[in-house]
């Protein structure tokens, strides 16, 4: 599970479930290309990299907008010469009552997350048939589930799950390795502020919080970035070289569904 003489770019990699990515790839061996719409936060992640040994650029950009994918990718392989891995993990989509939320709700959820990668895979694939590379899109669970108020979220990640599976077949023609992961509960600072909230709604420490949460989603536990990051690791390196158009659940057993 090592990533010597590779290059990856990491999307959604300023903080969360892609920051742990990012980081886990460099540590493996990787040159890595963060980027996030923060030029901040991909500065403080890849800090972290660099110090830790690794070598990291960044590109802030927001990947809603057309034409950020191909300049990503042209950085990428500016920087490095190549291009062998690519780790889509942008996308935050809308929660709420379906009758609360607009065409322009569901315009700009499918916007990041879907089309991010759509325009990702699109600038990297010439480059990744070159050296025979892999994508990794990192979707969720929620597209096996339903759930009343997450109806653009389990839209946008089943149309991407379908897509990766569309890639793959694909891919095998081509020589490019497509998977996914499908994260559930994850401590994202998304869902700590969810955990934060129940802190001060109910007046108990945080322990108890997560333990409410844990019991409310019925998983083993809440999962962290990196085991997220860990199976991403596997999935793109040369251990995980039969896997093609897979769609791996790491949820802690929240998905009950086949």
């Amino acid at each position: 599970m090592r990533l010597d003489g590779k290059s990856a770019v990491v999307t959604g990699a300023s903080q969360g479930i892609g920051g742990a990515i990012a980081k886990g790839f460099a540590a493996a061996g990787a040159e890595v290309l963060i980027t996030a719409r923060s030029q901040e936060k991909l500065d403080a992640v890849a800090g972290e990299i660099r110090a830790a040994g690794g070598r990291c650029e960044t590109h802030a950009g927001d990947l809603k907008q057309p034409d950020t994918a191909a300049a990503v990718v042209e950085a990428a392989v500016a920087a490095f010469g190549k291009l062998d891995i690519v780790a889509h993990s942008a996308g935050a989509t809308k929660y709420g009552d379906f009758f609360d939320l607009t065409d322009a709700d569901f315009e700009d959820g499918f916007a990041l997350k879907y089309y991010g990668a759509v325009r990702m895979t699109r600038a990297a694939w010439p480059h990744l048939v070159t050296t025979r590379g892999r994508i990794l899109n990192v979707i969720g669970v929620g597209a096996r589930v339903s759930e009343k108020n997450f109806a653009i979220g389990g839209s946008v990640n089943s149309a991407l799950t379908n897509f990766t599976k569309a890639m793959a077949d694909r891919g095998v023609a081509d020589g490019v390795r497509v998977n996914a992961i499908h994260p559930g509960p994850v401590l994202t600072p998304r869902i700590r502020q969810r955990v934060e909230f129940i802190m001060r709604e109910e007046g108990i420490d945080e322990a108890a919080a997560l333990a409410k949460m844990e019991a409310n989603w019925k998983v083993m536990r809440l999962g962290q970035p990196e085991d997220i990051a860990n199976l991403a690791l596997f999935a793109v390196s040369d251990a995980g070289d039969l896997l093609q158009g897979s769609i791996i659940d790491m949820d802690g057993g929240a998905t009950r569904a086949i």
